[in-house]
């Protein structure tokens, strides 16, 4: 007997996911008491293996340890708001 394993793969929906997400009883508790390890594994789940910055890496990092790297998510949150009124600005 020969195992022959598929050549291709099936691609779960965000809604799979999610589902997947709340039927964990574990990770949902963890988010409910604002764990950052549990966020980290939210959005790990999430993204289902797409790239991202280094700057998100570095965050999902210090998330999966247990800390809230709330200093680079407001510098963050600024830059963006810079950028759109930036836009805005020129726009206008």
């Amino acid at each position: 007997m020969k195992r022959v394993l598929s050549t291709f793969s099936t691609h779960k929906t965000y809604k799979d996911v999610y589902e997947d997400i709340l039927s964990d009883r574990e990770l949902t508790q963890g988010m409910m008491r604002n764990d950052p390890r549990a966020l980290a594994e939210w959005n790990k789940r999430m993204s289902q293996g797409e790239k991202v910055t280094p700057e998100y890496e570095e965050i999902a990092e210090r998330m999966e340890k247990g800390e809230w790297p709330s200093e680079q998510i407001e510098q963050k949150g600024k830059e963006l708001v810079d950028e759109e009124e930036s836009k805005f600005e020129s726009a206008g």
